[in-house]
């Protein structure tokens, strides 16, 4: 601790609000899933439908919140989006205590919860821009991105916990309350927040919905590392249920021995982001970008060829360790580069646009990968994902490029 870099008493709150919402999603993950096959008895179509049209249809929702979040006061738009998911979530428990719980419930009230946290995404990120000076912003990230892992290490075994001793909403609770002291935290922050000054026309109009992927594209750097994260993503995210099916289904793991071997890797990811910082000093950002970029799509080939009982529970383990330490690396320098790259009147637009395009290409590729699990088994589809992963770091630019509005931002920046 001693060696921790300071970064005020404001961001202090922050990050205070962004562990305790973290740690409540940890502790809630997978309860819709559980819910629906517990409580709804839903069957595996079903479960399925709610996690890729819950994201689907909220990153659709969420296209015209970037640029409605882009001209407002970040902390009140945060505050608001902690509120929205706190009421949201804390309905399915109420429903579920009247007995009036349905699976169309779950399905609005995923969709509701995933635009709102793609508006308070955008918001935070263009927030923290502000607040973090631009030396800095890495070594935030990076505590953001550990604060991530080290909740999935132990939030999910602590809700399957919950789960079991006091029922299937207990989790949902846990993670709504946790928004609402996240509401509490950022209002604790202080301080007046200048309100942004529109340039162009005084009101909202179509081609603003479109700013952030025009910023996206056009630039040089920021394109390629645009679509190496929504296929890297999107191709990681797919298999996923298909090696739920896998291991719990063919090859007979039990659950609890499933949870570890996902929940024990996560692990690296809190290496990882606490190293970053450090590689990039020594190393250099695009160096350690590309470095890191590139190993984390070489594990994931692996999974396919996992066998049953200790071997292959170590294979997964190994597997997921690998992947999850590079992904750690990376997620913070990649954060860092994109708010270096984007000029603060467009930092909202820029980042709802990259969370929706990813939030879509889960969505699709998971709904894609479902179908060809079902021709080909889930092994194989698993091994094709794989493979496709082994591509993408042709995505990852070599070296470094100068934007072509490189005058523009710099005009902004001054």
């Amino acid at each position: 601790m001693a060696g921790r870099r300071a970064l005020g008493r404001r961001f202090g709150w922050l990050w205070a609000a962004y562990a305790v919402s973290s740690y409540g999603s940890g502790f809630g993950f997978g309860a819709f899933s559980l819910i629906a096959v517990l409580v709804l008895h839903s069957g595996p179509t079903q479960v399925a439908a709610l996690s890729a049209a819950g994201r689907a249809v909220g990153a659709v929702v969420a296209v015209p919140l970037g640029p409605w979040v882009e001209f407002r006061r970040k902390r009140p738009v945060m505050v608001a989006m902690d509120l929205i998911r706190f009421a949201t979530l804390m309905s399915v428990p109420a429903a579920f205590a009247l007995g009036r719980l349905t699976f169309a419930q779950l399905l609005v009230v995923s969709v509701v919860v995933a635009a709102a946290n793609i508006a308070f995404n955008a918001a935070g990120g263009a927030y923290l821009k502000a607040l973090v000076p631009p030396e800095d912003l890495l070594v935030a990230n990076g505590r953001f991105e550990s604060t991530m892992w080290s909740a999935t290490v132990i939030g999910p075994p602590l809700g399957g916990a919950a789960i079991g001793m006091f029922g299937p909403v207990t989790t949902v609770v846990a993670d709504a309350v946790s928004y609402l002291l996240s509401a509490l935290g950022i209002r604790a922050i202080g301080g007046r927040e200048a309100r942004p000054e529109r340039t162009g026309a005084p009101r909202l109009r179509a081609g603003d919905l479109l700013e952030g992927w025009r910023h996206i594209l056009t630039h040089a750097a920021l394109r390629p590392l645009f679509l190496n994260t929504i296929v890297v993503n999107g191709l990681i995210m797919a298999s996923e249920p298909l090696l739920a099916v896998l291991l719990l289904g063919r090859l007979g793991f039990a659950p609890w021995q499933y949870g570890l071997a996902f929940a024990a890797p996560c692990v690296g990811g809190l290496v990882g982001s606490r190293l970053a910082r450090r590689l990039v000093a020594r190393f250099g950002q695009r160096k350690v970008m590309l470095t890191a970029g590139v190993l984390r799509a070489c594990w994931p080939v692996g999974l396919a060829f996992v066998r049953p009982g200790v071997p292959g529970m170590v294979l997964v383990i190994v597997v997921q360790l690998g992947l999850v330490t590079c992904i750690g690396v990376f997620n913070p320098v990649l954060a860092t580069y994109r708010l270096d790259h984007t000029g603060p009147d467009r930092v909202a637009r820029t980042l709802a646009a990259w969370s929706v395009s990813s939030s879509a290409a889960i969505a699709a590729l998971t709904a894609l990968w479902g179908l060809l699990a079902t021709v080909t088994g889930p092994r194989a589809a698993i091994a094709v994902a794989g493979m496709l992963l082994l591509a993408t770091p042709l995505l990852v630019p070599r070296r470094e490029n100068v934007p072509g509005n490189a005058r523009e931002q710099a005009a902004t920046l001054t």
